[in-house]
């Protein structure tokens, strides 16, 4: 898996998708600050939805919406639109 450090690898052209991926990769989501580790969940776009292993998610398409993928520790592993 490749190293993600915002703004330094970014020439993404405004890839709202590749954005997302390099904040919330590899940490987990909590109430409280972000931090080096963990991202705000009240910081995440107004359509954003958090998808659990083994959850049944609707295959309807918003190319607004935000679907952040987690692993069983609470990880993010990627994100997508739609």
């Amino acid at each position: 898996m490749p190293l993600v450090v915002p703004g330094i690898m970014n020439n993404n052209n405004g890839d709202k998708t590749q954005d997302w991926t390099n904040k919330l990769v590899g940490k987990t989501l909590c109430e409280g600050p972000s931090s080096e580790i963990a991202f705000c969940k009240t910081e995440l776009p107004q359509q954003t939805r958090v998808i659990e292993p083994g959850s049944m998610v609707t295959k309807d398409f918003n190319p607004e919406r935000l679907n952040v993928h987690v692993k069983e520790d609470g990880t993010v592993s990627h994100v997508s639109h739609g």
